[in-house]
């Protein structure tokens, strides 16, 4: 079918998406969207409980108390970006060392982590591959 399974796009089929998402008994689409939608529900409790504490204008860093609801709402933004950028890892890596290896390290270097992963990414692509295949799992390494 175009599109693969339930029209994902490039023709990747939806259950390679993750066998740990199938396991557990939901779909990679389900999981992606309670990944997700927790994230904008927390992301929106968090900037609201934030900003009604303290206008945005007015955060100091930490300075002072009230500019603790900021930092808290910069945390969890950064941290879900990370958590996003993970579930990227999730689905190229195969290997459940590999993948718990990979989040350690997402979640305690952050961005630098982020960047060897995409370096290391850009390394084993091969020579005048499109950079599209990048972000497809490498069905030969899995």
């Amino acid at each position: 079918a175009p599109g693969g399974a339930r029209g994902c796009p490039g023709g990747v089929n939806e259950s390679a998406v993750g066998p740990a998402a199938n396991e557990a008994g939901m779909s990679p689409r389900t999981a992606l969207l309670a990944l997700f939608g927790g994230i904008l529900a927390a992301m929106l409790v968090v900037t609201v409980t934030a900003s009604l504490h303290q206008p945005l204008w007015e955060w100091r860093g930490l300075e002072a108390e009230p500019d603790r609801w900021w930092t808290w709402a910069t945390l969890a933004d950064a941290y879900f970006g990370f958590l996003t950028f993970y579930a990227w890892v999730f689905y190229k890596e195969t290997r459940a060392v590999t993948r718990a290896a990979w989040f350690v390290g997402i979640m305690l270097l952050g961005n630098i982590a982020m960047a060897v992963y995409v370096l290391r990414q850009l390394a084993l692509l091969p020579a005048g591959a499109p950079a599209s295949q990048l972000l497809l799992r490498n069905t030969a390494r899995a």
